[in-house]
């Protein structure tokens, strides 16, 4: 929509949190402009090979933020917090988002209080791993295992585990992205604008539904369990010739479909005719599956159960993924002007019209304070030797 192409976005980010939310609002053509101390800037920056032979621009980083641009700028020194304040007034910003630490607001001059002074309708945006009363450091496995994620993921009496990807990061974005939303719409509807405050704890804890019902209201105990499932059976990762299947039967008629194959008519009996009856023997009846399963190949196996409508997939690897023609056609990319560099990156959740546009392109993600000359000087005016002053005094 050409409407987003008219937001600008300022983001006090670094790590992963907030830098996963901006991806996806450059993702659907939002003036994006991520905000780095000139010396210390995104620790990411520095994370991964350093594909492009260059500092500060290495593998880790170039994977979430293409589509926007960078501005560096030390909030500690009063001139830097004056620039900013400009910055707020004049682009101007509608969303500004940040993840410092919540004692750093008010020093930073970063706090809603002062900013909604500077511009009223602005939506600003917090992010924290525990609320606002509280400046605790947080990663995202700290918040995988307070959470009560790692309990419940990894083999049954196994130890505890981390997800594959850092759900209470990208996760946190996502819950972001939809109060961004909320917070634009109530802007167009009234003028007002936001003050949003989002736990990371709190986001990463709303995914427990089952979990805490269960729990909370009938006392039961709810732990790792490996690739089966709680309530349903057959539901798990089943061997095959050539690699893995996982398989999801989720009610008696698809069960009954099973069943009625040639390869696995042994399994049907009146005891697992059921969901209840498979699973109070469901070790040994994944076990009695695994054995007709390990004699098909994946492909064999995924073709016999999609043609009963049972749901199945192999287990591909990354490089599988993105070959998958679903995924493959739906991959964003980014070329760096300066080394001619081409990076794929993970697509949208769903294809933006700006997307579309664009042919799935997007800017290559920023060097540090790559556009410090084009905004401070362009859009802001100033002068070449401010300009100067400030990058030799420290404040960009």
């Amino acid at each position: 929509m050409d409407l987003f192409k008219r937001l600008t976005v300022l983001s006090l980010e670094q790590a992963t949190v907030l830098p996963y939310l901006t991806y996806r609002l450059a993702q659907d053509g939002m003036n994006v402009i991520r905000l780095e101390h000139p010396v210390h800037s995104d620790p990411n920056r520095m994370i991964g090979d350093n594909v492009l032979g260059e500092e500060r621009m290495n593998a880790y980083f170039l994977c979430i933020n293409a589509g926007k641009k960078a501005l560096t700028l030390n909030l500690a020194d009063p001139p830097g917090r004056e620039l900013f304040h400009d910055l707020i007034r004049r682009l101007p910003v509608d969303i500004f988002t940040t993840n410092q630490l919540p004692r750093n607001y008010a020093k930073l001059g970063i706090d809603y209080d002062t900013l909604k002074t500077i511009k009223p309708d602005l939506i600003w945006l917090g992010v924290t791993g525990f609320g606002p009363d509280c400046s605790e450091g947080a990663y995202d496995p700290v918040l995988q295992a307070r959470s009560g994620l790692m309990e419940l993921t990894g083999e049954s009496g196994g130890d505890p585990q981390v997800l594959g990807i850092p759900l209470p990061d990208m996760g946190t974005s996502e819950h972001a992205y939809g109060s961004l939303m909320k917070a634009l719409f109530q802007r167009q509807a009234t003028g007002a604008g936001a003050c949003i405050h989002l736990s990371m704890l709190e986001s990463s804890v709303s995914w427990l539904t089952v979990p805490i019902t269960f729990t909370a209201t009938f006392n039961q105990t709810l732990s790792r369990r490996g690739n089966t499932h709680e309530f349903f059976c057959p539901v798990s990762v089943y061997p095959t010739r050539n690699g893995f299947v996982y398989m999801a039967v989720g009610n008696d008629r698809q069960w009954k479909a099973l069943v009625s194959l040639e390869r696995f008519q042994s399994l049907d009996r009146p005891a697992y005719a059921k969901n209840a009856g498979r699973i109070a023997d469901v070790k040994n009846l994944n076990r009695s599956i695994s054995a007709i399963t390990q004699q098909l190949s994946s492909e064999e196996l995924v073709e016999t159960l999609n043609a009963i409508t049972v749901p199945a997939s192999k287990i591909k690897t990354i490089r599988e993924v993105v070959a998958d023609p679903l995924v493959e056609r739906r991959l964003l990319h980014a070329t760096d002007p300066v080394t001619g560099r081409r990076i794929t990156l993970a697509p949208a959740p769903g294809m933006t019209p700006f997307l579309e546009a664009s042919g799935r392109a997007l800017s290559f993600p920023p060097r540090c304070g790559e556009n410090n000359t084009e905004i401070y000087g362009g859009l802001l005016g100033r002068a070449p030797s401010d300009l100067a002053e400030w990058k030799a005094r420290g404040i960009i």
